[in-house]
């Protein structure tokens, strides 16, 4: 029996994949989602998303996704690792998520190809054209300029290329002292961690798409309190606490994550972060 069963859960409420439906709508993820939307659909080029290692990056990647699935007006298209060593590398992949065939696998090729694509999606079919790409701290120069020049391609209402860019805030240095791509951003949004009554919203909001319907709450106030403290509202590290916790339940036959439960674990990983170091 999984240990989520336990608890009278169907599935995993702390798992930290990307999925969609496990995904809480703080202040924060609401808004930049609302804002990425509105760039998208006026059409205004190039969106810049940054946030901490686990603040929720790719999980909003993935909503963003669904919202534009409707292939009769979208053409939704997703990088996940754009850490290419060239300007023809990253020119292929572009070409290769767009589903495009240049005629010569040149960077001449490649970007005639996109250029065609982009026309014919975004004036002959009236599409708009999406391209999402996660871990962009990841980008080099060369990549940046590829993204900067696919930004003149317009007409004389939009631009063809919308742009999502999601990334670490180690981003927005290099990209400030590249300023004709800086300029273009019409969107930049910096997400931040979760506030202590969000961390504790999220928890429950996890349990309750999991299916927890049972009276007691499986987690005290107290023992929320410190996962906040700990994990300083970071969702990831919230989601991998809250998980050690439910296993520590099922080990030591405990009924509820208390203050003396969450105690252990803090205890624990500062134990073998000591150990490491």
């Amino acid at each position: 029996m999984s240990y989520f069963k336990v608890f009278g859960l169907e599935e995993e409420p702390f798992s930290t994949s990307p999925d969609p439906a496990f995904f809480y709508e703080s202040a924060e993820h609401r808004e930049a989602l609302l804002r990425l939307e509105i760039a998208v659909k006026l059409k205004r080029g190039a969106s810049l998303l940054v946030g901490d290692v686990g603040t929720g990056k790719t999980t909003l990647a993935r909503k963003l996704f669904h919202v534009f699935q409707d292939r009769t007006k979208y053409e939704f298209s997703m990088i996940l690792d754009p850490g290419f060593h060239s300007e023809l590398e990253f020119l292929a992949s572009v070409s290769d998520v767009f589903d495009t065939k240049p005629e010569a696998p040149t960077i001449y090729g490649y970007r005639k190809a996109i250029e065609t694509y982009l026309f014919q999606k975004g004036v002959s079919e009236n599409k708009t054209v999406i391209l999402l790409i996660d871990e962009a701290q990841k980008l080099n120069v060369e990549a940046i300029e590829v993204l900067r020049t696919f930004l003149n391609y317009e007409t004389n209402k939009c631009k063809l290329l919308q742009l999502v860019l999601f990334a670490q805030t180690e981003l927005l240095p290099q990209v400030r002292q590249i300023h004709n791509f800086w300029d273009r951003l019409s969107l930049k949004y910096i997400l931040n961690s979760l506030s202590i009554k969000e961390t504790k919203e999220v928890v429950g909001y996890r349990l309750k798409q999991a299916g927890y319907r049972r009276q007691v709450p499986l987690f005290s106030e107290d023992a929320l309190d410190m996962v906040f403290h700990h994990t300083e509202g970071c969702p990831r590290r919230i989601m991998m606490l809250c998980h050690n916790a439910l296993e520590t339940l099922i080990i030591k036959n405990r009924l509820q994550v208390d203050s003396e439960t969450m105690r252990e674990l803090i205890t624990e990983e500062a134990r073998i972060v000591h150990a490491r170091t």
